[in-house]
């Protein structure tokens, strides 16, 4: 019998992940976690840590199982590391921990708010595993994700999706307990009560959800995907090519009359401040298509490397050079390189600066927030930029590092919570896509298919402020992190053994 939590909370985990793209079996994430509750509620705090660390690690390493994808091949053989450690690392703060803080829960609360903590301190796990770790956070895998799509998404323009977590968490741990309770004769009317009030404050959150009553979008703007392959994107080959087809798209593109034109993350791979030549063609392509253009490129300032954004005015002057603020770990930089740089593949990462500003720039009268790759799945960081002014956002990537595996997938699915937290427009351009136009509801408007060499075109409009942007991130896990506390004070004396 001491197998059965093991096994219950291993399967729970495995199927957690399928909710993820690219199976996207949504349903799973709130079933999964009764599995996983159940386990938990049923264990000491040091026995659930060690079930959590395990079904962690089961759920992290499919969840990330794209993060090696062409990486891994250059820092061969570690490249299973790009997977197992950051799944390791999140298995231990967002399942181990949490597992043990929902064990102490259910022995030290009051019955009716035991499960109500566990829910709380699920949910804060995410935060604190997401950004609560600053650089070294690991922002994929929050299941609050995977329901853009389900009657629970509304909810993220009031609490943002920790708080999506946290009710279905909620579901999830009350029905686990009760399974529990049942078995020692206790009662089902406390989970009923949690049920229906979920159903209540979620038909009162889709009533009264800014998105629903979006203005007509008139502002036109433009995404071009030159599906360029990662394989071949640093040769001198590929960067006469993207500039050849980048340009071609972009007049064809203009034959719409676009008001903003975006191009993805790095596709023109040189410094172009040192580049005079190209900066003149890209301000006389701003020009002719009488548009602003945002080109993904790079620049050496001060001597560092900079992963950029470039935004050219429609009349062909330079309006701003954004820096991007967010460096992926390992990847873009090593932190505390100075110990840990003598790790074999530590020395394979690029060293690029740190970007210090929101950058918001303005283009035909709306102002649009730059956002570049891993910046998008940072919540706070979103909801500043909107704080600071940004009237759309503007996400440029390259997805071709991780080629057709559900890493695309995942990160399209970010931008559309990204936009249903802050009530913001986004135009998405993917080097290699999934590149689209998402409208504040969450919903893709237009959207492209992976490797296909294309022009996304259509209109966004006006934003819809939401409660979330005036709170942010990090206030909502406060208010997690309270409730558990306030739930197990509840109980303070109480030992209950389920």
């Amino acid at each position: 019998m001491l197998l059965v939590p093991w096994t219950v909370a291993l399967a729970s985990a495995a199927a957690m992940a399928l909710a993820f793209p690219k199976t996207n079996l949504v349903v799973l994430a709130p079933v999964g976690a009764i599995g996983l509750f159940w386990a938990w509620f049923g264990a000491t705090p040091k026995r659930a840590f060690w079930i959590g660390l395990a079904a962690g690690t089961v759920f992290f390493t499919i969840t990330y199982s794209w993060f090696g994808e062409t990486a891994g091949a250059l820092i061969a053989p570690f490249g299973f590391f790009l997977t197992l450690g950051p799944a390791v690392g999140d298995a231990f703060f967002g399942f181990a921990l949490v597992g043990a803080l929902v064990a102490f829960a259910a022995q030290r609360s009051a019955r009716p708010v035991a499960p109500l903590a566990g829910a709380a301190v699920f949910a804060f796990g995410e935060w604190f595993r997401s950004e609560g770790l600053g650089e070294l956070g690991v922002p994929f895998g929050s299941l609050g994700y995977t329901q853009v799509g389900s009657p629970f998404a509304p909810l993220a323009a009031y609490v943002g999706t920790y708080g999506v977590t946290f009710v279905l968490c909620v579901l999830a741990a009350y029905a686990a307990y009760a399974i529990r309770l049942r078995t020692l004769r206790g009662s089902l009317g406390t989970a009923a009560i949690a049920y229906g009030a979920v159903l209540a404050l979620t038909a009162l959150g889709w009533a009264l959800w800014p998105a629903r009553a979006a203005e007509t979008a008139k502002f036109r703007v433009a995404a071009i995907q030159g599906n360029i392959k990662q394989a071949t994107k640093w040769s001198p080959e590929a960067f006469a090519r993207a500039l050849d087809r980048y340009q071609t798209l972009t007049v064809r593109a203009a034959a719409s009359r676009p008001r903003l034109i975006v191009w993805p993350e790095t596709v023109i791979t040189a410094a172009l401040n040192r580049s005079p030549w190209l900066t003149a063609q890209f301000s006389k392509l701003a020009k002719s298509t009488r548009a602003e253009l945002v080109v993904g490129t790079l620049a050496i300032i001060d001597g560092k490397d900079y992963n950029v954004l470039y935004f050219f005015r429609p009349d062909g002057s330079l309006d701003s050079i954004y820096r991007k603020r967010r460096l992926v770990p390992f990847a873009e930089h090593v932190p505390f390189a100075r110990f840990v740089g003598w790790i074999p593949w530590a020395k394979q990462a690029s060293n690029f600066g740190t970007g210090d500003a929101s950058g918001i720039a303005e283009a035909n009268g709306m102002r649009f927030a730059p956002i570049i790759c891993w910046e998008s799945a940072f919540s706070g960081l979103v909801v500043d930029d909107v704080r600071d002014g940004a009237d759309a956002l503007i996400v440029a990537t390259d997805d071709a590092w991780f080629g057709t595996t559900a890493g695309p997938y995942q990160h399209a699915q970010i931008a559309q919570l990204r936009a249903i937290e802050t009530g913001r427009w986004v135009v998405r351009a993917a080097a290699t896509g999934i590149s689209g136009i998402i409208a504040p509801s969450g919903r893709y408007t237009l959207r492209s298919q992976l490797d296909e060499e294309t022009i996304i075109e259509g209109e966004i409009g006006a934003p819809q402020p939401t409660v979330y942007d005036a709170l942010g991130p990090e206030p909502v896990a406060l208010g997690l992190g309270a409730l558990y506390l306030v739930a197990v004070a509840w109980g303070a004396g109480r030992r209950r053994s389920v």
